[in-house]
């Protein structure tokens, strides 16, 4: 744990020297994020690999067209229509100051969206919910005439690519890393060359993330911290190579699925959740409160077995994320913030939750 500690400290001292302060970042020739990657190949061509290993190219608007690349891979930046599946990608799209000028269709409809800027775009008959992401309206992504499609479902590749519509895949096989997790809007950037919008977001986070380690250095009392779900027929949980086992180890406490390796959500046996659950303090359930998780009690009675970890007796505490945490990925600074606030209370004393829920025994009476 101290090795990986030390690891994630020296890449975000590397990063931050490698800053560049002004009006524009420096656009280096090879970036490579976690599973994703940016090839600057000269100025007329960028390639970049999607969280599927895919190779596209970026090229200005009005070049020629490069060799080897079907259109559908062939992207023209900066793009000026977007569809996003996911919430972390809108959050992206805000990070880099094109949201209200590029998103024009989404996967959620309005009232189910917590960013004004999107219920704005939905008022303003900009954005469209071109349908579930896993039942898209195909007729209703076309009127919408996006130039690219950011989603994490690589099944619709084949359908996009007889539309000639590019797609980026932005799920991987491996959970994102602390550092490819908030890096993310570095892979984005060059799409809408916003490279400065990116690298200033990085570095907000990247304080952020050595402010947490010295408040949270060289605590004795080791905070045991689980976070996934039980389901009717799966287990699922955050590995430990997840941003989130290496945010806990970063505050000096023990990850429960530090051993696990895999994607997010990866799935793992009963018997192991159980184990881990005896020795928990602190758990952190996917659900959310309009999904179920409104109390211990009420965690209980949608999985009766969730009743013999630790975390669900009142030696626990249980947290929830709240409706619009998902959509709040702009916000890094302040989760992981309020993540360590969750894990050390009494170094963060008077710390008012935003982003999660801890909830009570049972439910308040009269719900």
């Amino acid at each position: 744990m101290k090795y990986l500690v030390s690891t994630i400290l020296l890449l975000l001292s590397i990063s931050l020297c490698g800053c560049k302060t002004g009006d524009s970042a420096e656009k280096v020739p090879f970036l490579q994020i976690g599973e994703f990657a940016i090839n600057r190949v000269s100025d007329e061509l960028t390639i970049v690999r999607d969280g599927a290993g895919r190779s596209l190219a970026l090229i200005p608007r009005g070049a020629k067209a490069p060799k080897g690349f079907a259109p559908h891979m062939i992207i023209r930046v900066p793009v000026q229509r977007v569809v996003a599946y996911g919430g972390f990608d809108v959050a992206a799209l805000r990070v880099l100051g094109v949201l209200d000028d590029t998103l024009v269709g989404v996967t959620k409809a309005k009232e189910k969206w917590f960013v004004d800027d999107v219920k704005r775009g939905f008022d303003d008959g900009r954005i469209a919910f071109i349908g579930d992401a896993t039942a898209i309206n195909y007729e209703l992504l076309k009127q919408q005439h996006p130039e690219l499609v950011l989603t994490w479902d690589p099944s619709v590749i084949p359908m996009l690519s007889t539309l000639n519509i590019p797609c980026i895949i932005t799920s991987t096989p491996v959970a994102m890393c602390l550092n490819a997790r908030m890096s993310y809007v570095k892979f984005l950037a060059p799409f809408f060359n916003r490279e400065q919008q990116a690298e200033d977001f990085f570095q907000k986070v990247s304080n952020s993330l050595k402010d947490i380690r010295r408040t949270t250095e060289g605590q004795w009392d080791k905070t045991k911290v689980m976070w996934g779900d039980m389901y009717e027929k799966r287990v699922l949980v955050e590995p430990g190579n997840a941003w989130i086992g290496e945010l806990v180890g970063l505050v000096d406490s023990d990850y429960l699925f530090e051993d696990v390796y895999g994607t997010s959500c990866i799935e793992i046996s009963m018997e192991r959740f159980l184990y881990s659950g005896t020795q928990a303090n602190i758990y952190f359930t996917y659900r959310t409160p309009k999904s179920g998780a409104t109390s211990k009690a009420a965690l209980a009675r949608l999985h009766p077995l969730l009743a013999k970890i630790k975390p669900l007796s009142p030696e626990g505490k249980v947290y929830a994320p709240l409706p619009h945490y998902g959509q709040s990925g702009d916000k890094l600074d302040e989760i992981f913030t309020e993540i360590a606030a969750i894990i050390h209370p009494k170094l963060y004393p008077n710390y008012q939750l935003k982003y999660f829920q801890e909830l009570p025994e049972v439910d308040p009476k009269g719900k």
